[in-house]
């Protein structure tokens, strides 16, 4: 396997990832910029795991460019780096609804 396939690979489903954290925080019902301040938690936790998933981001990329041959190993190892990853919009949802408790 070519490296920057996997490289795409990782890029899409970070992107994918990101998208599912902001499509998460929905959009207040009133007209008064107050009413925002309901988003306050939910943005909070947004801008935490999007750091988060950013600083990982950084760090996989560098990691990624360190390897000259992809193999399985290197596959399931990425796979498994993506599941735990995949679990963020979860988390963020999940602090930001609950105000962080």
């Amino acid at each position: 396997m070519d490296k920057h396939r996997l490289e795409m690979f990782n890029d899409g489903v970070l992107t994918i990832i990101i998208t599912i954290m902001i499509l998460e925080i929905k959009v207040p019902m009133g007209k008064n910029f107050s009413d925002l301040t309901a988003l306050f938690p939910s943005f909070i936790s947004y801008a935490l795991s999007f750091i988060f998933a950013g600083i990982y981001c950084k760090n996989h990329y560098h990691l990624i460019q360190s390897i000259s041959k992809i193999n399985g190993t290197i596959l399931w190892a990425n796979l498994h780096f993506l599941f735990w990853l995949s679990l963020i919009p979860i988390s963020t949802k999940w602090t930001g609804e609950n105000k962080f408790t």
